[in-house]
């Protein structure tokens, strides 16, 4: 009976995160979901568009693709109720699905898993960190490679994400080799006596196994990123895409037109001659049609060099400039957490690339709630915006609060290693790319997520201190206890 209550519980969470796609009669689709539909059926590799996700949405995109979110909808349930156990709230299996159904009523989540895009393995691979680093004694057996075959993949699915957890890990070696130090001094002067104050408890609670299992999932996910590259296009290298979201970032914040106006004519240019029709949007730069300066010049290919080498050049002649910059695109990434960018019913290059490879699914994706215009996310936003910045606000204290008090360390761990992961998020995508509500939504809802469970504990916590004076014995008037 409980293994068919845990089953049970785990089918009605999946049920919960799939409520967007059913609602909409087919899988959410974004700018972003034919580029990677695309690579193993045009065979050459694109700027920020995974082959590894693209080979996962070409091996799962029979049945109109519900396989691909289904599983990213089960991979989900099944990595909150690893959290859940490993913070002590296993075995209740309701929990499960209270907590699945709280995250679709006030986060984006189930717009993540619902949709055919790799934004949903950003947020789920932080927490397979976490559990391998902090919780490793609550896995077992088979979890831990689960756990490092889902990181592998995730990170394999975009750069960013591999950045983020690449990110985490050093942390985790950083704090782990600082608390080590902390456990070999002795408090002989001033500074010595500052040593962490519980330290042989920190050390422990970072997992060294953790530590260089995560650290061999992200050799693992390079490798498969790597390997699926060669199978799509015959060529063994990264994902190409850095160096243009760059260079678009720095068309943005006027960097690049400041460079050419001083550098230009310059024989190496050629968009020297086209500086003064240059937009101040990166997004219209590089997607605004077939008559702009950029697909004129070649798009990625005709301009890749060329945009590496401003990039590299504008980064040695302002680099107080470019400071400045990237702190204010790290602030403004870690503001942008909206839902719902860019899942329009004019994406239509997603919509042509299923038409043109996968025309079986073309049908339902017509007749989708999403390709009739009814998708609209400003009641959504104007609650789940909101929430997402309180609770990232609310992680700062609850990371202090946890490393007080006892009952609440393994929380304060969490709202640690999501706090970081937030800041990593902002940095690489803020600086290197570009500031986008999508960037910062698929990972935002792990903030209300770690809040909520601290709420809950606390709850419990006092209900259980309200119950305990009534159980215990009460004395008589004289002072004795009978």
């Amino acid at each position: 009976m409980p293994g068919l209550m845990r089953l049970g519980a785990a089918l009605a969470a999946t049920a919960v995160l799939l409520a967007p796609a059913i609602w909409n009669r087919f899988p959410l689709l974004q700018y972003d979901t034919g580029g990677y539909l695309a690579r193993w059926y045009e065979g050459y590799l694109v700027p920020s568009r995974s082959t590894v996700y693209g080979l996962f949405l070409t091996l799962l995109s029979w049945l109109d693709f519900w396989p691909v979110v289904v599983a990213q909808s089960l991979v989900t349930v099944w990595v909150l109720a690893l959290t859940l156990r490993a913070l002590g709230f296993g075995g209740r299996p309701y929990l499960l699905v209270g907590v699945t159904a709280a995250l679709c009523a006030f986060t984006t989540l189930p717009w993540l898993t619902s949709i055919l895009l790799t934004d949903i393995f950003a947020a789920l691979p932080v927490l397979a960190v976490y559990l391998l680093v902090f919780s490793d004694g609550t896995l077992r057996r088979f979890e831990r490679p689960a756990l490092i075959a889902l990181i592998a993949f995730s990170v394999a699915t975009h750069s960013a994400t591999f950045a983020v957890l690449l990110a985490l890990v050093l942390a985790a070696v950083v704090v782990r080799l600082a608390l080590r130090i902390g456990v070999n001094s002795r408090p002989r002067d001033g500074v010595a006596s500052l040593a962490y104050s519980r330290p042989k408890d920190g050390v422990a609670s970072l997992a060294y196994g953790g530590i260089v299992r995560g650290g061999a999932a992200l050799v693992l996910g390079a490798f498969l990123l790597l390997s699926a590259n060669y199978v799509t296009s015959g060529r063994f290298v990264w994902t190409p895409g850095g160096i243009a979201l760059s260079f678009g970032r720095m068309l943005q914040d006027g960097i690049v037109a400041r460079y050419l106006h001083e550098h230009c004519p310059d024989r190496r240019l050629r968009l020297c001659a086209h500086r003064h029709e240059l937009p101040d949007d990166a997004d219209v730069f590089f997607w605004s049609g077939d008559g702009s300066v950029f697909n004129r010049l070649g798009r990625f290919a005709g301009l890749g060099d060329e945009m590496g080498l401003i990039v590299g050049a504008s980064l040695r002649a302002y680099p107080a400039w470019q400071l400045q910059a990237a702190a204010v695109a790290t602030l403004r990434q870690l503001v942008r957490v909206s839902t719902g960018e860019g899942v329009v019913p004019t994406a239509w290059h997603t919509v042509g690339m299923i038409e043109k490879f996968t025309p079986h699914a073309a049908p339902a994706m017509r007749a989708s709630r999403q390709q009739q215009g009814e998708l609209d996310f400003t009641a959504i936003n104007a609650i789940q915006r909101p929430l997402a910045l309180a609770a990232m606000l609310l992680l700062v204290p609850l990371m202090l609060w946890g490393m007080r008090r006892q009952p609440m360390h393994d929380l304060g761990r969490l709202a640690a290693t999501i706090a970081c992961a937030l800041l990593a998020n902002a940095v690489v995508c803020g600086v290197f790319a570009n500031p986008h509500d999508r960037y910062g939504a698929r990972l935002a809802w792990l903030a209300p997520l770690v809040v909520g469970l601290a709420a809950f504990r606390l709850y419990e916590q006092r209900r259980h201190e309200t119950a305990a004076p009534a159980m215990r014995p009460q004395a008589v008037p004289d002072g004795t206890v009978p």
